[in-house]
């Protein structure tokens, strides 16, 4: 919901940054995979206790998030690299909630493994609408240039980011956020379900 607002006060400064990155002969595939282990980092540091550190890599995978996508339009996009940005995006969404889970079994477990299931169900809503929408060669620049066609939500990147990082900030919320942020998600897919059947008739 609030990507579109982010996405043009922010696509300046990544810009800039991406030119660099080229100039230094970085890869958008680089920069993705660094994404992931941020992410992945992110996820072992909450698993760990070190709730501080673990927001600070999540920004750091999320900053990279949309560098990678940067450094794409510069050099050229490719549906390898599209494909690895999705799947990685995946994980990242999995690892933090798996983090909290595994830091506290008793408190986070079934608030962590309802929100999973939301993600889940929400990530194969996104997927098959994409699927669907390609066999009919439909288009959108809804959230920019992308390699699959993206459909807009309530929860999208930027609203997990401040889950996770509200998480971060207090980690004893955590079932509460989680809680709040699945019924989102699963409204999410709610919605792109409902979308789907009034285009894919």
């Amino acid at each position: 919901m609030i990507d579109g607002w982010g996405k043009r006060r922010l696509e300046p400064v990544l810009a800039a940054l991406a030119a660099r990155l080229a100039a230094a002969g970085v890869s958008p595939n680089a920069v993705t995979v660094l994404s992931l282990l941020a992410g992945l980092g992110a996820g072992a540091a909450i698993a760990t206790g070190h709730f501080w550190v673990g927001l600070a890599l999540i920004v750091l995978s999320r900053l990279g998030d949309g560098l990678d996508g940067a450094l794409a339009r510069i050099g050229g996009n490719t549906d390898f690299g599209g494909y690895i940005d999705i799947v990685f995006d995946f994980a990242y969404y999995g690892v933090i909630p798996l983090g909290f889970v595994l830091y506290d079994p008793g408190a986070n477990g079934v608030a962590g493994a309802f929100l999973l299931f939301a993600f889940y169900v929400n990530g194969a809503s996104f997927l098959a609408y994409a699927a669907l929408a390609e066999k009919r060669r439909m288009k959108t620049l809804e959230r920019g240039e992308k390699s699959f066609f993206f459909t807009t939500g309530l929860a999208e990147a930027g609203e997990t980011l401040i889950a996770f990082a509200l998480a971060c900030l207090f980690p004893g919320w955590f079932p509460l956020i989680a809680y709040v942020f699945a019924a989102i998600t699963l409204y999410t897919a709610a919605a792109r379900v409902v979308l789907a059947g009034k285009v894919f008739r």
